[in-house]
């Protein structure tokens, strides 16, 4: 079977659906991806998937341009003639299920959250869940990655029949072993990989970062995570100034966090929303305990006072009494805590359970 992927960034595609796609690949099928262009585009192709390149601007609602998304993915469709049309992202999703719907070409959406733009209510929001409403109405499978999610869209009517619920994108397991914790003899180092924007709460983890260390000298703050484009003019000074400062280390993109997430003793995870969090499976998976936001898209990742803490969104005072609880507690606990942590993601968050379910809707479209 040919399977047409559309998304909106190479590089999420290849960390956390890669073995999707190598399984698609072992099967037999071939495997084609649609996604603006860049530099990431060739760690895909070199695990044998081929590329379709479609540009198109992530951010932003523009009706002409995104009219003739639609119009580019349904041209793209009509050509390549896919047995499958896999959609990731909000635009691939309602323009990619939208072009696949009117080709009558079979399709899965994943809805992997639900933005802003939809959390904040108003007339955009009940315009964008209008849209996912039509948009899936054809889908055989509608993924969501958190129950909440699930019932919010649900409620409003979208997917109510051909819904389903993922753990996230799963965690590989192999890649992400249980790392021991390491010595805390040269202080305790706070870890947050996030994309640096707003919405992420790089505010608040700058924030508490720059109290906690005026209050701990063992105390350290690391950062990793690429700029979002939109939103770079906003803290690339701050960040400079608070490194020259010695109040955080900032290690810029790196394609693997494991190696540095293995040498941290806590990860913070101060997102305003998510569908699920990849950043805190993975850290779970570490066996490193966790702070992360009290949402749904975080809590699913721990078990609140076994594995890690929880504190509230878009309060850098909240997440810095999480900190300090976190502190009190001796380093024996602490590691405890990222023991149960992995023992928890084992049972409910293996990137198979992913992978299997993608498989299953195919072979039941057979």
């Amino acid at each position: 079977m040919r399977i047409l992927i559309l998304t909106n960034y190479a590089n999420g595609l290849f960390l956390f659906r890669r073995e999707l796609l190598e399984a698609f690949l072992a099967d037999g099928h071939e495997v084609i991806v649609s996604v603006p262009p860049d530099e990431n585009v060739a760690k895909l192709e070199k695990i044998g998937v081929k590329i379709a390149e479609t540009n198109f601007n992530r951010h932003g609602m523009n009706p002409a341009k995104d009219f003739a998304l639609m119009l580019a993915y349904k041209k793209l469709i009509k050509e390549l003639k896919p047995g499958f049309v896999l959609t990731y992202t909000i635009k691939p999703n309602l323009y990619g299920g939208m072009a696949a719907k009117l080709t009558h070409t079979p399709y899965i959406c994943n809805i992997t959250g639900l933005g802003m733009a939809i959390e904040n209510g108003g007339i955009m929001s009940k315009a964008l869940i209008a849209f996912y409403k039509t948009a899936t109405s054809g889908a055989r499978k509608v993924f969501f990655q958190n129950e909440r999610n699930k019932k919010f869209m649900q409620d409003r009517g979208v997917a109510r029949k051909n819904a389903g619920l993922l753990p996230g994108s799963g965690v590989n397991l192999a890649e992400h072993p249980f790392r021991e914790y390491p010595s805390e003899a040269e202080g305790i180092h706070f870890l947050a990989v996030i994309r640096i924007m707003k919405d992420k709460g790089i505010s608040e983890y700058l924030e508490a970062a720059r109290t906690i260390t005026s209050e701990y000298e063992n105390v350290h703050f690391d950062l990793v995570g690429e700029y979002e484009e939109d939103e770079w003019g906003n803290y690339e000074s701050l960040i400079k100034e608070m490194e020259e400062k010695g109040i955080i280390t900032y290690h810029g993109h790196l394609d693997t966090v494991e190696p540095i997430m293995s040498k941290s003793h806590v990860v913070i995870h101060p997102s305003y929303h998510e569908g699920m969090s990849n950043v805190l499976l993975e850290a779970a998976a570490c066996g490193r305990p966790i702070l992360c936001s009290d949402i749904n898209g975080c809590i699913e990742a721990i078990e609140p006072e076994k594995s890690g803490f929880t504190f509230e969104i878009k309060s850098a005072e909240s997440l810095e009494a999480a900190i300090r609880k976190m502190l009190s507690l001796s380093e024996e606990d602490r590691a405890k805590m990222g023991k149960l942590g992995r023992e928890y993601i084992e049972k409910h968050f293996d990137r198979q359970l992913v992978i299997d379910a993608y498989k299953n809707v195919l072979e039941a479209a057979r």
